[in-house]
């Protein structure tokens, strides 16, 4: 009998993301390497290109259809040249590389020596130890802001806020949304009048709750008692 023919490879499709930006000049190299890269390992190549910024609250719609198009199989590796193309902070990063994981596509940074291949032990230890950076990470920016929060509430009770020093958007407000304006004379009025909560808060415009709340720390005056004759 004739012998059965070899089992057919199947090519694997690599995604080739890349991120680029008017600050960056040399990111115009991204794209040989990483195709280069690719044709080494035999791998067939879709290319992903951003034009964004680095800056972390820039939306990147080709980096959302490129994890979409991972959860759809379309490709079974994404390289990319350095890790910080590949997410606006290291939880980000750790979290596209976790889905790419959970969908079976494997990461690569092709000039860091990053590899997630769930064949490998290491890689296992990596994806570990990437997670612990990322929770370090968020925790420093929760100590951060929460500093500067108390910072900027200590300058704007000191008067400072304004002239001293200028808020991020530049309206020098305080922290919180602004107390709601409504009538609380009226509602004081018709509460020593005897009129309910309920009543009160819907001629008002607020809830019940803050109506109590705010007549409780300023209460209307006790109605007049009946003179004797």
């Amino acid at each position: 009998m004739a012998a059965a023919p070899p089992p057919r490879q199947i090519r694997m499709t690599a995604a080739l993301y890349l991120r680029v930006s008017k600050e960056e000049q040399h990111t115009e190299n991204q794209l040989p390497e990483l195709a280069a890269f690719a044709e080494r390992h035999g791998w067939d190549s879709i290319v992903y290109e951003e034009h964004a910024s680095g800056k972390a609250m820039v939306t990147r719609p080709v980096l959302e259809r490129l994890l979409k198009d991972a959860r759809a199989k379309k490709f079974d590796v994404v390289l990319v040249w350095k890790i910080d193309r590949f997410g606006r902070s290291l939880s980000h990063f750790v979290e596209n590389v976790r889905l790419l994981d959970s969908c079976g596509v494997r990461f690569i940074s092709t000039t860091q020596s990053i590899d997630t291949d769930q064949r490998s032990p290491f890689s296992k230890l990596l994806m570990h130890m990437l997670a612990v950076f990322a929770e370090f990470e968020r925790d420093l920016i929760a100590e951060r802001v929460a500093l500067g929060l108390k910072e900027y509430r200590r300058a704007y009770a000191a008067g400072r806020v304004g002239r001293e020093r200028i808020s991020k958007s530049g309206k020098n407000l305080a922290i919180g949304r602004p107390p709601k304006i409504w009538r609380r004379d009226l509602a004081r009025t018709l509460r020593a009048e005897g009129m309910s909560w309920r009543k009160i808060a819907a001629q008002v415009g607020v809830p019940a709750a803050t109506v109590r709340l705010a007549l409780k720390q300023n209460p209307p005056p006790a109605p007049a008692l009946p003179m004797a004759a």
